[in-house]
């Protein structure tokens, strides 16, 4: 139960302070944004099963590869692709601490 808080506290939650911090005037724009980017949950629909608790996102599907984390790094760069970056390495960092957390990763 307590790695479903901390998971979900870090999707959800941590991005308010993130979208904060980036940009404290349009921060609610920013936050919208670091929520779009968890849009990269959608390749879980390319597994089979759906939802294995058991397995760790990170290596294992498409868009949480260590290929794409290295691209998700490089968007960095970019003032334009900053936030999106941002919100996808976070993503990841989040999976894979819950991943550490499970004793999957």
């Amino acid at each position: 139960m307590i790695t479903f808080i901390i998971h979900y506290g870090l999707h959800f939650i941590a991005p308010i302070g993130i979208a904060y911090f980036y940009n404290a005037k349009n921060w609610k724009k920013a936050y919208l944004v670091l929520l779009g980017t968890m849009l990269v949950d959608l390749d879980h629909l390319l597994a089979s099963p759906i939802f294995d608790p058991d397995r760790c996102s990170i290596g294992f599907h498409p868009l949480h590869s260590y290929y794409a984390i290295l691209i998700y790094f490089f968007l960095l760069f970019p003032k334009r692709s900053r936030l999106v970056a941002i919100g996808l390495l976070f993503h990841m960092l989040t999976d894979g601490l819950d991943c550490y957390l499970q004793g999957t990763f």
